[in-house]
């Protein structure tokens, strides 16, 4: 079994290559290569038969993660450029309400019990899927499920309570209204 050490000066070339091939930016092709490691390191690496093949493994799959989330950033950027023609051109009151709203939604999700507001925040806020969101916080799928439907609930729930308008559909399906409900927390 080779240290972490030996583990790193023995293959540090080549997932720092892999990884610049397949992002191609160096910068960003190091912070993979650190990621990698320390994924590496804190993997139990006893009964790996095939290291390197392994280890390839682990870096092209946070490659490609990378890139999802890169292509997934600049499609909402170009989707959304009015939000990012600076603050200059906001008026100060636009800059001042937009402040007011983001420290709102902040009282709102700290209402949530923990366990839930960590899906919704992985959801909504950053876009993983539920299947990533079970992988990221080792729970089964169908607990991110339930915990997703059961935060929408509650937090349709803190909403009204705060006195927001949502309307209320006679014989809507649950999707209609999961939607509605998810376009309020985003």
């Amino acid at each position: 079994m080779q240290s972490n050490r030996e583990l790193f000066d023995l293959y540090q070339r080549d997932v720092y290559r892999t990884c610049y091939y397949m992002v191609h930016n160096a910068s960003d092709a190091e912070d993979l290569t650190q990621e990698v490691f320390i994924t590496l390191f804190r993997s139990n690496r006893e009964h790996i038969e095939q290291l390197k093949a392994w280890i390839m493994k682990v870096t092209v799959n946070h490659c490609l993660n990378h890139l999802k989330r890169r292509k997934s950033l600049h499609l909402k950027v170009s989707a959304n450029l009015h939000l990012f023609t600076g603050t200059e051109s906001k008026s100060v009151d636009r800059q001042v309400e937009e402040r007011e709203s983001a420290e709102e939604w902040a009282v709102y999700m700290n209402c949530l019990p923990a366990k839930i507001r960590a899906v919704l925040t992985l959801r909504y806020m950053h876009d993983f899927t539920l299947a990533e969101i079970s992988k990221l916080l080792e729970i089964p799928l169908g607990t991110v499920k339930s915990r997703t439907h059961k935060g929408l609930k509650l937090m349709e729930q803190i909403l009204r309570e705060a006195g927001a308008q949502i309307p209320e559909l006679e014989g809507e399906n649950y999707e209609q209204r999961r939607k509605g409900i998810e376009a309020q927390v985003k």
